[in-house]
């Protein structure tokens, strides 16, 4: 008897990563990202870098230091001793998502800077999460007297009026202003890894977008389609993906899909005027 095994592909190992809520491991998921763009990514060692990363963080302090001694230990390790830090010469270089290129070059966005740094707050047993601020992704930590939020870019700890001056343009453009207000720790609430990594994936997706890389940006709907399969806008999205490369048969299948189930999209008429189009182009 002989048995045939495989290798899961990237997307068909990404979905196993993300199948479930319970126990749902971020910095692999984070990480996995990279392998449509570097095949022969290491998931784990990049996994065990960072492992080494924490090794060293923990060899500076005692094992009975106060939450507020580790948080300090720990920014002062990330953001100066290694010089981690926002990419503000390239911000939409994908690899600034990529959490193997910002290991390296030390430079990221917000967002894989957060992921990174949550791995070692949480292997440093701080309560440590992500927070899906408007336009700038943070992070904030419980501690005894209260929550500290920190921009992830800079490595900043922001006051309350930092964060209502950061929430004012977001407000006006979007009418929150007056009766519409809201507090401001509606915004501070934790993001979920599954969110976090959605964000990660929506930000891939708008760079390649805005280049008009068709191909990397299907690899990058892919996921998102894996991780959220009833975001039926994402469907649409790779639809439209999958046309621009000329991907008819695709395109139709994907469309057809956010139709039958975006009931009440503002788009359908446009989207379905695009369906026959593309199947005329198929007959």
């Amino acid at each position: 008897m002989t048995f045939s095994f495989s290798a899961p592909t990237a997307l068909e190992y990404f979905d196993s990563l993300v199948k479930s809520d319970d126990q749902f491991p971020l910095l692999e998921a984070a990480t996995s990202l990279a392998q449509d763009e570097y095949p022969e990514l290491d998931v784990q060692q990049v996994l065990g870098d960072v492992d080494q990363l924490l090794a060293r963080l923990k060899r500076r302090l005692p094992a009975d230091a106060a939450p507020l001694a580790r948080l300090r230990a720990l920014n002062q390790f990330f953001f100066h001793d290694l010089s981690f830090g926002g990419n503000v010469n390239d911000y939409y270089d994908p690899d600034n998502s990529y959490l193997n290129a910002v290991l390296r070059t030390r430079r990221g966005i917000p967002i894989s800077l957060a992921v990174l740094w949550m791995e070692l707050a949480q292997g440093l047993g701080l309560q440590a999460r992500g927070v899906a601020f408007p336009g700038h992704f943070m992070m904030k930590v419980t501690l005894p007297k209260g929550q500290v939020v920190i921009d992830p870019f800079t490595g900043k700890s922001l006051s309350r009026e930092d964060l209502s001056e950061r929430l004012e343009p977001y407000k006006r453009s979007n009418g929150l202003v007056g009766d519409f207000d809201v507090p401001l720790g509606l915004y501070l609430q934790p993001a979920t890894p599954r969110e976090i990594i959605g964000r990660m994936l929506r930000n891939l997706k708008e760079v390649h977008r805005a280049q008009e890389d068709w191909q990397r940006a299907i690899a990058v709907q892919d996921r998102l389609v894996a991780l959220l399969p009833e975001a039926w806008g994402e469907h649409r999205d790779r639809g439209l993906a999958h046309a621009a490369q000329g991907n008819t048969a695709a395109a139709v299948r994907d469309l057809e899909t956010y139709l039958r189930h975006a009931e009440e999209a503002l788009d359908l008429d446009a989207i379905a005027e695009r369906v026959a189009a593309l199947r005329r182009a198929l007959n």
